[in-house]
């Protein structure tokens, strides 16, 4: 809980979520202000998505209909040596890495939540469907009551002293509850869609966004099966990702996939559906949002990406602090830069950037 009469910064985007996130502050007595900040994007005709001018207009429009002040940060350098960067620099590595965790981690729960406590702040609120409660001196992440918004798999990088200056008002409701509140307060989002997942890529086509963006692009190399018969070249490795059938550019009577990109070698694997399953992978060190690792006879379950089922898995701590996952059962798409997170009931864990 936020202690009553404080200060509480809002990160507004012009969307749904955040505007009835300010509006259920300002309800509950909170002194708030609302901050947006402006994103890079590639070019003037392909505005961020995430922070259009459009947006910004509806964001400072939701602050004056709440009567709360309204502040812009220029984040766009920011974003782009973090964020975007990060991003290109991943692929031309052969992973695939989610930016949405990375720009909570360097961004949001980095720059952010330092610059509104320089402004007064004791609290950065947000429209993530998450929730956080306390458990002695321990503060815990859980899933957001809403389970088909449930945000925490982009929060798991969340660490105690985030947690303990941050709030979520929208974590005990379903969307369309937070629709509902919308056309209470009147405010003008009520219906406006969903943002996008990838906001710095407007159409979508990251393959052409990569070749833009990139000072290096990947050499054209071998495709070969699993049992190493080559069968065709490929295109460059940032162009795939696991478990990818179409657009591989091989004919046969039943499609391949993509299992595995090999940078060293600059090959690209592919097999048979059946060839994508994996029941063991590996992490890198997981940031435990309770500060240490879970008792080991605990049940835990692990998502390997952000929309992907839950698996009860074991885990098994290894001497420089990676992670061995062993799963219940095969999973096909567990993908080298994606974050594997682990949950115990409705208590998020935390996350660990996968190896394999």
């Amino acid at each position: 809980m936020i202690p009553a009469n404080s200060r509480v910064a809002i990160a507004m985007s012009g969307g749904v979520d955040s505007s009835v996130a300010a509006a259920l502050l300002v309800e509950n007595g909170y002194d708030v202000f609302g901050v947006m900040m402006r994103l890079w994007s590639a070019s003037p005709d392909a505005p961020n998505l995430c922070c259009t001018p459009k947006d910004v207009d509806i964001a400072r429009n939701v602050a004056s209909i709440l009567d709360i002040p309204f502040h812009e940060l220029d984040v766009m350098a920011l974003f782009k040596q973090n964020v975007v960067d990060a991003f290109t620099d991943a692929y031309l590595r052969g992973i695939t890495p989610n930016p949405c965790l990375i720009c909570n981690r360097s961004i949001r729960w980095g720059f952010l939540l330092e610059k509104v406590q320089e402004m007064s702040a004791s609290h950065l609120a947000t429209g993530h469907y998450a929730r956080i409660d306390e458990k002695g001196s321990e503060y815990r992440l859980l899933r957001g009551k809403d389970r088909s918004k449930d945000q925490s798999y982009v929060l798991s990088m969340l660490q105690q002293s985030d947690l303990t200056r941050t709030n979520f008002p929208l974590g005990e409701f379903t969307k369309e509850e937070v629709r509902q509140f919308a056309r209470r307060f009147n405010l003008p989002v009520a219906d406006k869609p969903d943002s996008q997942d990838l906001c710095f890529v407007p159409d979508g086509d990251y393959r052409s966004f990569l070749s833009q963006q990139a000072s290096h692009i990947p050499s054209p190399g071998p495709i070969v099966d699993v049992r190493g018969t080559r069968l065709g070249t490929h295109a460059g490795l940032s162009n795939y990702t696991i478990g990818q059938r179409r657009g591989i550019g091989i004919s046969a009577p039943d499609p391949f996939y993509v299992v595995e990109k090999r940078i060293e070698t600059n090959t690209l694997i592919v097999g048979k559906r059946s060839a994508l399953g994996r029941k063991v992978f590996t992490t890198e060190p997981i940031d435990w949002i309770a500060g240490c690792p879970p008792d080991q006879s605990m049940p835990l379950v692990v998502r390997v990406r952000y929309k992907a089922a839950e698996v009860p898995a074991t885990i098994d701590i290894k001497k420089d602090k990676s992670v061995e996952v062993h799963l219940s059962s095969a999973v096909a798409d567990i993908t080298p830069g994606q974050s594997a997170v682990l949950y115990s009931g409705e208590i998020c864990l935390g996350g660990g950037i996968i190896r394999i």
